[in-house]
Order: C-alpha cells, then structure tokens, then sequence
C-alpha cells in the first residue's frame, strides 16, 4: 500500500505538475555557420483546461526562459475541453488565458502551430487567440531566420491527424538548399515529411504515453505516434524529435514520464 501511495503522489501530483528540462544537441548536415549554436526551447501540448492553469504554464515558460533560447516553439494543443462538456468553443477559449502566460515573454520571438486537440475546440478561436498575442502560428506555411546574410527557415504544417497538413504549400517558397526545421504536431507524420527537403521536424502529440513501464515503454499512444513518440530519432535523411509536453489529456496522470520542456542547440554536422 506504501508504495502504491508513493506511486499515486508521483503520477497525479509530481510528474504532471513539476516539468523537467532537457538539453539536446542535434546536428544538421546544412545549417550554416551564422547559426552554429542556436538555441531553440520547445513547449508542447499544454492542454489548458481542467488539468492545466495559468500556474502550470507560468512553471513550465519559467523553465523555458532560463535555458537562453534564440526562439521559442510551440508544437500545439494548447486547449482541452472543459470536464462534461465536449469539444467546442468553451474549450478553444482556454486559448486566451494560456496565449497570456506565454506573451509575457516579450523579448523572445514565438512561432507555433496547431495540433488536433486546437482543431476539435476551434482552430481559428485557438489561433487568434495567439496571433492578437504577438505568437506567429504557421498553418502551412513558413517563415525565415537571418543571421549574418544566412537563412534558417522555420515551417509549420496544420494538422496532420485531421487531415489538414499540406507539405508542397507549407514548404513553398523555400529554396531546396536552404536548412528547414519543420514543425508538424504528429510526430509519425516524418514519415511523409522525409521525402521533402528538410533536416529536422520538431512534434509533440505522443505525451510520451504519459505512463510508461520499465523495460516496456509507454502502455498508450495516440494515433500518429506510435513510431517515434519519444526523443530524437533518424527517418530517412531527416531527424525528428518529440517533446512529451507540458499537460495532460485523461486520466490525468504521468508515470516514469514527466513533463517537459526541451532545449535543441543545432550544431553542424561534422559529416
């Protein structure tokens, strides 16, 4: 009974509510040397709503803002319908409230898509929420990072899961041999967007599984991250990590997988 207390106080107390960091470096065979050592924090799945408040983001952008990034992304599902209530407007609201916390770090550029959850409530409610914040969001499209007269061009795709990701109209305008980091919430979607030139997608979506068993791994995966729904993994020419995110869907609960926010330093490959 002990140790099921012990392990009730950290899958519905500790994990979900206190997010960890982690630093990765990942290296990209044509980034150019203006952005050696660019520094990117990723925030994912927030899931405001009855598992996630004001509080619980403040803690995990506190986190974020003490790595020092060049730039923050959000990889989406920023909302969750409200207990006894299905998806709607009353859960796309939790936009605003959340795009507050996130847009009192005014000093730091924010470029975020959407993901399933943003779409089920309402996708335009979610997004404006963000815009009228100063929070770019990429909805099949994609933006560029000067330093130095070198370009690293950061793409977003809307959402895969509802059929709505669009690879050839996010990517257009971006010269083949320029290095892309592309932002796509499913992380499974690699498998499509390896065929594209990109170097490096950035997801969430998985949780991680929320809960995982030793010498087994996550027990629960959403549709579209059953394959790479953990850390940084090879598809192809192209790299893709997955962040396990900042909430939770229910039951709300994380075991052996906390929360998380992650620091990407890209580095030249040596190859």
């Amino acid at each position: 009974m002990g140790a099921a207390a012990l392990a009730a106080i950290e899958g519905f107390v500790r994990e979900p509510r206190h997010p960890v960091g982690e630093e990765i470096e990942i290296r990209l065979k044509r980034l150019p040397d203006a952005f050696e050592g660019f520094r990117i924090a990723q925030i994912s799945d927030i899931h405001f709503g009855p598992y996630m408040d004001r509080q619980g983001v403040e803690r995990g952008v506190q986190l974020a803002r003490g790595m020092h990034p060049d730039l923050l992304v959000l990889t989406g599902d920023f909302v969750s319908h409200s207990i006894g209530k299905a998806n709607g407007l009353d859960g796309a609201r939790h936009a605003e409230p959340c795009a507050d916390v996130i847009a009192q770090w005014k000093d730091m550029p924010k470029i975020a898509i959407l993901g399933n959850h943003d779409h089920w409530n309402n996708a335009d409610l979610v997004a404006g929420a963000l815009v009228e914040r100063n929070i770019r969001v990429l909805r099949n499209g994609s933006t560029p990072i000067e330093r130095a007269g070198s370009r690293l061009w950061i793409a977003g795709v809307d959402d895969a899961l509802v059929g709505l990701a669009d690879m050839p109209k996010t990517l257009k305008g971006i010269p083949a041999t320029e290095a892309t980091v592309l932002l796509a919430h499913e992380p499974d979607y690699a498998d499509y967007a390896a065929k594209f030139p990109v170097d490096l997608q950035l997801s969430g979506h998985s949780h991680g599984g929320q809960v995982r068993i030793p010498g087994v791994g996550p027990i629960v995966l959403p549709e579209m991250a059953a394959k790479y729904h953990t850390g940084l993994n090879r598809v192809g020419e192209m790299q893709v990590y997955t962040n396990w995110g900042l909430g939770v869907i229910t039951p709300p609960v994380r075991l052996l997988c906390p929360a998380k926010v992650t620091l990407i330093t890209l580095r030249r490959s040596l190859q």
